[in-house]
């Protein structure tokens, strides 16, 4: 009986048992977070791609009204006008290059110093035979100091005719033949001091020295390397030890088409945009047409002399000029135009219309604009408000809502 009741209780079933959770929470947030991802992925395929685009804000026309109009533009390149790779007057190797590429110099600063055994002796040789040459000249002062004496006993004594007049006119002679010898002695002298100024400048000349203050750009030479003013020996002999710019003489060259020549005029201001900073506008002014031409490209080289130095403007850089004429001050009555300035390039056409793309946060809103008279590089625009972003040059696929991203 023992044995049955627990065989009963084994199959009996505790209806206070926990039972499993159930999975379906669960199996429902994830159709959900599904719905919601491929959702968004479709959202992200309609939308389009991003586009990246230049912003350039509307701006009235009064707001630049005491400014200049930019009537040209011309491309070029920062020159020094003063530059000069500095070499050794004399071949030699070099035995000490004391610069760098980036460091400041100053006028007669030492940059480098060649092997000068050679001149060191040869000035040696030179202030030797200078003190010979003056140890000659004090001989020969003696010799005729005492000649005069001798001549002196001896017309004192063919006055009492005790000597004859020979041994008087003997006497003359070795006074004149010494002051002619001293003479001598004395020129000798002078050609041992030449020979002794020609050696130490022989010396000087293995000093290497800044002709002006600037900044060195380039290092050509190396201790041992030979160094020489002229081309030789092939590419075993350096021709320079480095290269000096006066960074105070930067100015830019701009290659104007002859066709519009006409516009500029020495003296007349302008802005130079480099490459490297589009943001910075350096005031700039003409120095000087340069009165030739290039046949080949049809162009004008014009100077421009830049009104703001800098560290950051350096050779060579690419630069963009505006020349700009001054506006004529506007009337009191006169009423200022409608609209606002914008670049020619934001204007495009859209289905046969003029048409803007608004900048709004990530995206463009189409807006359709009335063009009107050209100023300078803007067009005068109605249909939008002063101050509103747009995109500077809207590329072909940008639509209505495109999205975007702004350049920097």
């Amino acid at each position: 009986m023992e044995n049955q009741r627990e065989l009963l209780n084994q199959l009996r079933i505790d209806r206070n048992e926990a039972k499993p959770p159930s999975r379906l929470p669960w199996i429902l947030a994830l159709v959900v977070v599904a719905g919601l991802g491929g959702a968004g992925i479709w959202w992200w395929l309609a939308s389009g791609p991003v586009l990246v685009v230049s912003p350039v804000a509307a701006m009235a026309p009064g707001a630049n009204a005491d400014s200049a109009t930019a009537v040209l533009q011309a491309t070029g390149y920062v020159t020094a006008r003063r530059q000069a790779t500095v070499s050794a007057q004399i071949t030699g190797t070099l035995a000490e290059v004391l610069i760098e590429e980036g460091e400041h110099v100053e006028a007669g600063q030492v940059l480098a110093r060649l092997i000068d055994t050679e001149q060191q002796a040869t000035l040696a040789q030179a202030r030797a035979q200078v003190a010979h040459a003056k140890a000659q000249v004090s001989q020969v002062s003696a010799q005729l100091a005492q000649a005069r004496r001798d001549l002196e006993r001896q017309q004192d004594l063919v006055g009492r005719k005790l000597v004859s007049r020979q041994a008087v006119e003997t006497a003359q002679t070795d006074v004149t033949s010494l002051g002619a010898q001293l003479a001598a002695q004395q020129r000798m002298v002078d050609l041992a001091e030449a020979q002794q100024r020609s050696a130490q400048v022989q010396l000087d000349y293995t000093t290497v020295r800044a002709p002006f203050s600037g900044m060195v750009i380039a290092k050509a030479a190396q201790v041992g390397e030979i160094v020489s003013p002229l081309s030789a020996g092939g590419g075993f002999t350096r021709t320079g030890v480095g290269t000096i710019v006066d960074m105070e003489s930067l100015e830019i060259e701009v290659d104007v088409n002859e066709a519009y020549i006409n516009r500029v005029t020495p003296g007349m201001q302008a802005e130079a945009i480099l490459d490297a900073y589009k943001e910075w506008k350096i005031p700039a002014h003409v120095v000087a047409i340069i009165p030739t031409a290039d046949r080949g490209k049809a162009t004008v080289k014009v100077r421009v002399g830049l009104d703001q130095k800098d560290a950051r403007i350096l050779p060579d850089m690419g630069a963009r000029v505006n020349f700009l004429e001054e506006k004529k001050p506007q009337s009191a009555s006169a009423a200022p135009p409608k609209g606002v300035l914008l670049p020619d390039s934001a204007i495009v056409q859209r289905d046969g219309k003029s048409v803007v793309f608004v900048i709004k946060g990530d995206r463009v809103v189409q807006a359709a604009v009335s063009p009107g008279a050209a100023m300078g590089d803007l067009r005068l625009a109605e249909g939008i408000a002063a101050s509103t972003q747009v995109v500077r040059k809207p590329p072909p696929e940008l639509t209505d809502g495109s999205r975007i991203q702004l350049s920097e």
